[in-house]
């Protein structure tokens, strides 16, 4: 059985086409998260669906206007995580709310001190109740933040698995909703998963549709974390997953070798400042042997940022392929005669080789 696991429960599972509570539903989900508990098994439930009741209780449906969204986010947070961690209780295990953006993980110093404050939690027997801070955050509400958050956070815990319930029983072929015999797609390899485009832009009342997830899954593969994604209304299926028990779902396996924290980090928690253009023989000299970036290298900057940033790094062609922390400031790339990049601040997107560990850096 594993040690730690994330679970994330979308709003569609967790409220009603009319923005309530489905109690039922969370008193099951809060049932099985108190018997691992019990048994030893650390669990984060990561929960969507405060726009969604927040928007029923102003009687709205689903506007556009990132503020009114914003407000209704702040409504409806006190009452899903309420609700949740009321349902907790019930069951004898106690709940603390975490709200995160991802400009807290964004800055490293940060994400440390949110990892500590899980490790706080745990140590307490406490079941972090972990959602979006929308309501402050500084970008627009955007699909799928969630997902991705979920398995950000996966990754911050240093948790085993991932589990993403749904309101399907996990990644089909095609979108069942429009495909009736559409296959569903048992396991999906983590290379796959990483260039897969499956679902749509999620339901009028949540915001990530099954491409989120699939993205999502390939983050917690990176982060050494196997991820299923199920149905939040199979019996048992919290206990199932993380007893490794037969499950109707998808699964993307862990990668074989395990991303140093910094480098998921620079890959997947920390907002870019600015980018880099290289040319192929770069291109090359980082992705297959695992090389620091040079200026000679660069052909082009965007962007304006200080050494210590992280940068996008991008081929000719436009495509991002790499994330890294830059030595120098953006008007002195040009002008500098050694390392931008380090091969150790930098964090590899695509399939190769990549990076050569060096040192233990979390």
């Amino acid at each position: 059985m594993i040690r730690r696991l994330v679970v994330k429960v979308g709003t569609s599972s967790l409220t009603t086409e009319a923005g309530s509570l489905r109690t039922e539903l969370i008193g099951s989900l809060a049932a099985q998260i108190a018997e691992l508990e019990r048994s030893g098994v650390t669990v984060v439930w990561v929960a969507s669906g405060a726009v969604a009741v927040g928007l029923a209780r102003c009687g709205l449906t689903r506007p556009q206007e990132p503020d009114v969204l914003q407000a209704a986010s702040a409504l409806g947070q006190v009452v899903l995580a309420s609700g949740l961690i009321e349902a907790l209780g019930a069951h004898g295990v106690l709940g603390g709310q975490i709200l995160l953006t991802s400009d807290a993980l964004a800055d490293r110093r940060s994400y440390l001190h949110a990892r500590t404050t899980f490790e706080a939690l745990f140590r307490l027997g406490v079941v972090p109740v972990v959602n979006e801070n929308d309501a402050v955050a500084s970008d627009e509400i955007r699909f799928g933040d969630n997902d991705r958050l979920a398995a950000l956070v996966a990754h911050l815990v240093g948790a085993d698995r991932l589990l993403l319930l749904t309101d399907q029983p996990g990644v089909f072929a095609k979108d069942p909703r429009s495909h009736p015999d559409a296959d569903l797609i048992e396991e999906l390899t983590p290379e796959a998963a990483s260039v897969v485009t499956l679902g749509g832009a999620g339901t009028m009342r949540g915001s990530g549709g099954m491409s989120s997830k699939v993205q999502a899954a390939e983050i917690a593969a990176r982060s050494g974390a196997d991820c299923l994604i199920a149905s939040a209304a199979r019996a048992e299926v919290i206990v199932d997953a993380a007893r490794g028990r037969p499950l109707v779902a998808t699964l993307v396996r862990r990668r074989r070798r395990r991303e140093p924290a910094r480098r998921l980090w620079i890959a997947y928690a920390a907002t870019p400042q600015g980018r880099v253009v290289v040319d192929d023989g770069a291109r090359d000299a980082l992705v297959e042997r695992g090389a620091s970036l040079l200026a000679v290298g660069i052909v082009e900057v965007s962007g304006e940022f200080l050494a210590g940033s992280v940068v996008e790094v991008a081929d000719r062609s436009g495509r991002l392929f790499a994330k890294g922390v830059v030595r120098v400031d953006s008007r002195d790339v040009r002008r500098c005669r050694d390392e931008v990049i380090h091969r150790d601040d930098l964090a590899i997107l695509v399939e190769g080789p990549g990076p050569r560990e060096h040192h233990a850096d979390g």
